[in-house]
């Protein structure tokens, strides 16, 4: 039952990537309805070296990993031939980014530099309900995470750690890992997704997503995701190949489409694993921040690559990646990169606990996003308990 109501789900993919299996969780079952309670905890030490212009600063932070901290209630049931489920799930972090020990500062800052908020973020991540049958498939109404770009961040094993962090303040409640090194970010968005039976290994979903009004002043019609995965596994060997698209609309003046499309896979062979991705956009927003429909340069072309090896010793994982991510056109002057390469270690403890070391460098070239040049080391050491 644990595994059942966990697959699928954001939560649920970073477990299995630990290696932990279905450790976790706690069902309350009464009539023909379950309630299933499960979350994840994180905290790690990170000390960043970033050279800009010349100029060097060090920092060290006690800080979130790429993961927020989770707490998720899923409902599940089974009426009238009907599979259905409800999931809230609430991310909150373990940063106050109060400057003085147990007393708080100005209530209103909201994250603006220099100035701090005394309370961490609670962000409600999920907040969905779903109904359909293995016959004829699933639809989702509610906020979860998107289509595009879900399948390479839940590959990405810095999921697990801290990955690079040149763009979020040290302490924050999440960094980037390799968001804007490679892919971008797909977020948790408001939608009504449709998904269907798998067939042989192939599945698709497609859905409607809340608009984002990034140009012009009108936004009358929804974004529209899709996506297509095939999976296969052997005694000793998986392969997971997946496509998907992006696209949205606005209207008015100084409005744009914005568009893209990805390719990825997943390879297995005993105790490695490999991943290879790509993607390409238009006016998809700023590929090297890494967050979709962020667009203050206007009509922008990204693109991006992202590639990792891991192999695992025992109850230890040990991986190397990289990626880059481009920006070039619309109000861009020049072609500018972010491209990263992390080093991590992940143990194992126990069925719960992750203990975690990564090693992170980031490079940012070009005069628009990055003048002189930026190059950020990161050492992050800390874990990850999922229950």
């Amino acid at each position: 039952m644990k595994a059942r109501l966990l697959k699928g789900t954001a939560l649920g993919v970073a477990l299995a990537a630990a290696g932990l299996g279905d450790a976790n969780a706690v069902s309350f079952t009464q009539g023909d309805a379950t309630i299933d309670i499960n979350g994840t905890i994180n905290g790690f030490y990170a000390h960043r070296s970033v050279e800009a212009n010349g100029v060097r600063t060090n920092d060290s932070a006690l800080t979130n990993g790429l993961l927020p901290g989770w707490i998720n209630f899923v409902f599940t049931t089974k009426v009238e031939g009907l599979d259905i489920k409800a999931h809230v799930g609430f991310a909150p972090g373990l940063n106050d980014k109060s400057d003085v020990v147990g007393l708080p500062s100005d209530p209103g800052c909201g994250g603006a530099v220099g100035c701090d908020s005394p309370f961490s973020q609670i962000d409600t991540r999920n907040l969905y309900f779903q109904f359909g049958s293995s016959d004829w498939g699933t639809i989702k109404f509610g906020r979860d995470i998107g289509l595009f770009g879900q399948k390479i961040i839940l590959a990405d094993m810095t999921l697990l750690g801290l990955g690079g962090n040149s763009y979020a303040a040290t302490p924050f409640n999440t960094t980037f890992g390799m968001i804007g090194h490679g892919y971008m970010y797909t977020g948790f968005q408001p939608q009504i997704t449709y998904t269907t039976p798998t067939w042989g290994g192939f599945s698709a979903s497609a859905g409607i997503f809340d608009p984002n009004k990034f140009a012009g002043d009108e936004t009358d019609s929804p974004g529209f995701q899709a996506m297509v995965t095939y999976d296969w596994k052997s005694d000793s060997t998986s392969t997971s190949l997946w496509a998907g698209g992006v696209h949205q609309a606005t209207s008015g003046d100084g409005s744009f489409d914005a568009s893209g499309f990805e390719l990825g896979g997943k390879f297995g062979f005993g105790n490695f694993e490999a991943v290879a991705y790509g993607f390409s956009g238009d006016g998809l927003g700023l590929a090297t921040v890494g967050a979709l429909y962020f667009s203050p340069f206007e009509k922008t072309r990204g693109k991006g690559y992202f590639v990792q090896g891991t192999y695992k010793f025992g109850k230890t994982k040990v991986g190397l990646n990289y990626g880059e991510n481009r920006d070039s056109g619309g109000l861009l002057a020049d072609t500018n990169r972010f491209r990263s390469a992390t080093f991590g270690v992940y143990h194992s403890l126990n069925k719960y606990i992750t203990l975690v070391g990564e090693y992170n460098r980031e490079k940012g070239i070009g005069d628009d996003l990055f003048p002189g040049d930026t190059k950020t080391r990161t050492i992050s050491l800390g874990g990850i308990i999922f229950f």
